[in-house]
């Protein structure tokens, strides 16, 4: 009976120091929580909370991309006009074809092949990450703006909108189980299998990873395309739920997705972060912007709550390492 006691004490503690992050993070989530709900009798509504959910979507899928890109050590900056410009293709091409299979298949193909242009320069040429996907950011955005025209594509078939609006027994959204089903696939990948150690090893070490055989610049390069899958399907669930695409969409979501990530704990510095943390990140982030919206907070504000949000994980990131290095003295 001891015994028993004595190792499930010690593997509560174990759990405890590795998950140390995302438990700390999901205490300030439901001190923030109940402090908004005590703020706002709308918060704590079914409506609401569905709404923040609706909100959230695209932006947890793009939060997936970006966590595995930081943990190489990169950053992708290029997520929100890359939704942008692959929802704009598929959905010009949906509009005119009327072809739903057609449509997604090249929503989510031109995601990746972003994501594969950006992995290769990042990757193969070892070019800086933020340079590279600022520049894809670029051309992503002025693409969509040329082949949109600034007008909209809609007028899609109505089976397109079983995603972003179906319901699962008349009241259950598919997109947040689609979502939830996306990061336990990527959960697995990233704690259980050899493509997800390699990246842990190559953000802590590229050249130690290399010396070790580990194919550093194809396994970067294979992250960046993963970020860009996400993307695109981003893009499908916003565009299924909106049953509409502009060159708008996507705007400024990079900057959500990477608050998402470095909020959870992820290190900028990489090889440290895990989807758990990046799943409370989303969010909190969610649940910030709906409180901001609630209490009146004007929509220019919002941004600088967010950024505000980034530099305070970051500075806390810096501070614990500073810690543990003192520690370790």
């Amino acid at each position: 009976m001891k015994k028993e006691q004595t190792l499930q004490g010690g593997m509560g503690k174990r759990i405890v120091r590795e998950y140390k992050t995302e438990l700390s993070m999901l205490a300030i989530f439901v001190v923030f929580f109940v402090v908004l709900s005590f703020a706002s009798p709308y918060f704590l509504t079914t409506k609401n909370i569905m709404n923040v959910m609706s909100q959230v979507s695209s932006t947890a899928l793009l939060a997936i991309g970006m966590t595995i890109v930081i943990i190489t050590s990169g950053i992708d900056l290029s997520v929100g006009a890359t939704l942008g410009l692959s929802g704009m293709i598929g959905c010009m091409v949906l509009m005119n074809t009327q072809n739903v299979l057609l449509g997604v298949v090249v929503i989510l193909l031109v995601g990746m092949l972003v994501g594969l242009v950006n992995g290769f320069f990042i990757g193969y040429l070892q070019l800086p990450a933020f340079i590279v996907t600022l520049g894809t950011m670029q051309i992503c955005r002025s693409l969509d703006y040329v082949i949109s025209n600034a007008n909209t594509a809609s007028k899609f078939p109505e089976v397109y909108s079983v995603l972003g609006k179906g319901k699962i027994g008349g009241s259950f959204p598919v997109y947040i189980l689609f979502i939830f089903g996306m990061f336990a696939i990527f959960i697995w990948i990233m704690g259980k299998t050899k493509y997800g150690r390699f990246l842990y090893a190559i953000g802590s070490n590229a050249e130690s990873a290399r010396l070790t055989g580990i194919n550093v610049k194809f396994n970067v390069m294979m992250a960046y395309v993963i970020s860009g899958l996400m993307c695109g399907l981003a893009a499908w669930i916003m565009t299924s739920r909106l049953m509409a695409c502009d060159a708008t969409y996507g705007d400024g979501m990079e900057m959500d997705a990477i608050a998402a990530a470095v909020i959870g704990g992820t290190s900028m510095s990489g090889g440290k972060g895990t989807l758990w943390g990046t799943i409370i990140g989303v969010f909190l982030v969610g649940f910030l912007r709906n409180a901001l919206n609630i209490l009146g907070v004007n929509p220019y504000w919002q941004g600088t709550a967010i950024g505000a949000v980034i530099v305070v994980a970051v500075l806390a990131e810096k501070l614990s390492k500073l810690k543990v290095k003192k520690s370790s003295k």
